[in-house]
Order: structure tokens, then sequence, then C-alpha cells
């Protein structure tokens, strides 16, 4: 899966000759230390970001390793007119109890690279977006693959938030200037392999806006109603009195597919029937007189 993070670039300036050597390994002609403008950059953390996904801790000293050589484009354009950087450095910090992933990078002075170093010296260009791949998405409640346990990321269950727990780093593309990132501090966008355009995207391309709102609205409705399977399952369970807690059903309703949570819907359904079957309130039956003929008042 594709992945999109947003940061921030820091200005630097002149490269220590440690760093100089560095660019060099990557460069093919020698590069003197006033040729070059490195900058530092905070690439992906570990913490939970607004689309409730995170990267898993254990996973970014592999990830920071493969950023090393890799190019800095503007918006995401994988072509070569747009490249003006490239990392030849990273580490991973941890601090406050959250730990990222820091590079250094280097543009080449002169031409339009001394506009570029202008803008990130006056904090103009700072927010930036990686592209990486990662090769598993597993969800923080249960361990299994996200998308396939029945838990929403976003939703609490026992207490804990639910979210995607990104693994197993497969590429690193690129990291790229943009202008306005989708998310102010970290975000995410996920796709399987190279970067996929999202279904919006596509919408949005060929004039089919209204055929995606009626898509997302019947989407949005499925999501509703196997919520309220959930809760009519933990319901009969909890009038049924099987003996277990309310926060245990509601976490195993949580991991039924919508067809299981069907069947066991109706299986509770005719066991109610059963222990409490309706009992008539009012008799139709006809009653049968002792009087055999005359008014009856």
């Amino acid at each position: 899966m594709d992945i999109h993070k947003e940061s921030h670039a820091v200005g630097a300036g002149v490269p220590t000759q440690q760093q100089l050597a560095a660019i060099n390994a990557l460069a093919k002609a020698e590069l003197t230390e006033d040729q070059v403008y490195v900058f530092s950059l905070r690439l992906c953390d570990d913490q939970i970001d607004r689309d409730y996904e995170r990267f898993d801790t254990a996973a970014l000293p592999e990830l920071a390793k493969m950023f090393i050589g890799k190019s800095g484009i503007v918006d995401h354009k994988w072509s070569s007119s747009a490249q003006l950087a490239r990392i030849f450095a990273s580490e991973v910090v941890c601090q406050d109890s959250v730990c990222f992933i820091k590079a250094w990078a280097y543009i080449r002075r002169g031409g339009d690279g001394d506009e570029w170093i202008a803008d990130i010296e006056a904090g103009i260009k700072k927010e930036v977006s990686v592209g990486c791949a990662m090769g598993e998405s597993v969800c923080s409640i249960c361990g299994q693959a996200y998308g396939t346990c029945g838990h929403d990321k976003g939703e609490i269950y026992d207490g804990q938030v639910c979210c995607a727990i990104l693994r197993n780093p497969v590429d690193a593309y690129e990291f790229s200037f943009v202008a306005v990132p989708a998310q102010p501090n970290a975000g995410v966008l996920k796709g399987l392999g190279r970067r996929k355009i999202s279904l919006k995207e596509l919408a949005d391309e060929h004039g089919a806006q209204e055929e995606f709102r009626v898509l997302f609205k019947m989407a949005q409705l499925g999501k509703q109603y196997a919520k309220q399977l959930e809760d009519d399952v933990v319901r009969l369970c909890l009038s049924l009195n099987v003996g277990i807690e309310e926060a245990v059903l509601r976490s195993a309703a949580g991991k039924m597919a919508p067809e299981e949570l069907m069947q066991f819907k109706e299986a509770l359904n005719e066991r109610m029937t059963k222990s409490y079957p309706v009992q008539m309130q009012l008799s139709c039956a006809k009653k049968e007189s002792s009087v055999e003929s005359g008014y009856l008042i």
C-alpha cells in the first residue's frame, strides 16, 4: 500500500564535511560545500493521525534506510522535471514518547534552486509529504488484517480507540513539497503497490460525482446497518441472560462479518421466542352459552 504522510522541512544551510561526503557518495561529480544547500526533514512518526492510522514503531528504522537516495519532488509529480532535492541521510529519533524519521536532503545552489532555498529559509516551502509502500495494515484491536475483522477505525472498543497499524515497509518512493497538506500534522493515503487513484478522484476526473455520492451514501447506510446488527445481537444476548458482560459481547460482535451477525441474530430471535412465548391478553374463542333460546342481554 502506498503511504503519503505530511510533515515539514527545516532549513539548515552549509553542509558539514561528513554531510558533504554522504552527498558526494550519491553525486556523479564531486560537489563542494558552496555548491549545495542542506536541510532537515521530519518525515513520518508512529502516532495515530486523523485517519486513525499510524506507522508501526518497529517499522521506522527499516523505512528510514529506504529513504536514503530518494528524490525530493513537487506535488508528488513523478517526473524528472519536478526533481529538486535528494535525501542523503536519515535516522529514527524518539522524543517525548514519539518516534519519527528525521532525514537530511540537499539542493544544488544556483538557478531555480536558489528560489527554493530562499522559500525554505523564509518558511514558505515547509510542508512535505512522503511517498512509501507498506506491506501490511493491521487492526490495533485484534491484530488481524484491517478490513477483514469488522472493527472500524476511530471507534472505541473496550476503552481503546481502533486504528490501522502500518507494518512491513516495502519501498520508499520520494518526499514532496506540497502547497496545502491534507492534514496539518500527519496524514496517510492508502493503496496497494504503486500509488493508486482514489474512487473520488476518478469520479471527479470523469464527471461521475453524482454516482460517487450515491455509492458513498449506500456505503454509509451499510455501515449503519452493520452497527445496528451488532447492537441487536448484544441486546438479544443480554435479554437471554447468557452470562457474558456487555463489553465482551460488543467486542465479539465487532469481529463478526455482517452475514455472521445476521445468522446469529436469527438464531437468538428463535431462542427468544421459545424462552419467552407471546401470551395473548384477550381470547377470541367463542364461549358456548348454556341458554338454548331467547334473547341474551
